[in-house]
């Protein structure tokens, strides 16, 4: 099953080809290469040619932003009734993957079937889309962690920007595995766990992640902290040659085999694109969900 995140109307994938994809962020137009977008370019007379700012990679690795119109490199965006700071950064990232809001909404309506106080961990969390969401739809206590003080930090400002300041969320810049075995040892349980892992990493401290070394052992070592009457997990992902198969297998074995009474599913996460009407691909997703 795919997902595709067709309700936004501050973000609009309008066009895509060429290795590239041209996106509006509210009023801001960005161009930025998309390894998925192999096929032509229709029409390159449209704004193509006039974005506010193009990334263009290097071949030696990485890349720089072309700023071809004057405007504030930091804007707001909104989803919902949440606000999400924007920025051009390194790497060619925004500090938001607007595909996730498919999966902002899948956790909402979880939250939002029941009555009792719902925990939901979010884990590689990044600048805290789904943490805000978790919190707006209603979860009693998200905790945020990630490696990286700045992206914590930029999650912080993202609270504040959608008014979430009174619900329940906690900040940790920690190594994801080493967090979660404190949180067994302190006999902590969630309702709920999301997890975004990277490819290749590094944590505060310089431990390394390895997807494919570290993802198995991640989601066991989750389960023990699962509340024994969970409420969903999900695991995204952006490493390139993985299928959702993959996800489905590992969560099939793991996370379903532990609690048989709910449903998995995976699929690929998906951006519609104006020009043409067709889909974006933007990664896969894997998720268990209570019955």
């Amino acid at each position: 099953m795919n997902q595709c995140a067709d309700k936004w109307q501050d973000y609009e994938c309008l066009d895509a080809g060429d290795g590239e994809k041209l996106e509006r962020w509210g009023n801001i137009i960005l161009r930025r290469p998309d390894p998925q977008a192999l096929w032509p370019i229709q029409n390159h007379q449209t704004l193509w040619n006039h974005p506010h700012a193009h990334y263009h990679r290097s071949k030696s690795g990485g890349g720089q932003w072309e700023f071809k119109k004057k405007f504030n490199q930091t804007w707001t965006i909104g989803y919902r009734d949440l606000r999400f700071q924007i920025a051009p950064m390194g790497f060619k990232h925004t500090g938001l993957f607007p595909e996730q809001a498919a999966n902002w909404d899948f956790m909402m309506e979880q939250i939002q079937k029941v009555q009792e106080p719902v925990r939901v961990l979010n884990l590689f969390a990044y600048t805290g889309g789904a943490t805000m969401a978790c919190a707006y739809g209603g979860a009693s206590e998200v905790v945020h962690v990630d490696a990286s003080k700045g992206m914590v930090n930029w999650a912080k400002e993202n609270m504040r920007l959608s008014h979430l300041e009174q619900h329940k969320i906690r900040f940790i810049v920690d190594d994801v595995l080493k967090f979660v075995a404190r949180e067994k040892r302190r006999g902590r349980t969630y309702h709920g766990i999301v997890m975004d892992p990277p490819s290749y990493g590094r944590g505060p401290s310089g431990e390394i992640w390895k997807i494919e070394d570290r993802l198995y052992p991640l989601i066991c070592a989750c389960l023990e902290i699962l509340d024994p009457s969970p409420l969903f997990f999900l695991v995204n992902s952006y490493t390139t040659g993985f299928s959702p198969t993959v996800l489905y297998n590992i969560l099939h074995g793991t996370v379903l085999a532990a609690h048989p009474y709910g449903s998995l599913e995976a699929g690929e996460m998906g951006l519609p694109i104006s020009a043409t009407q067709t889909i974006l691909p933007c990664g896969i997703y894997g998720r268990w969900r209570k019955l």
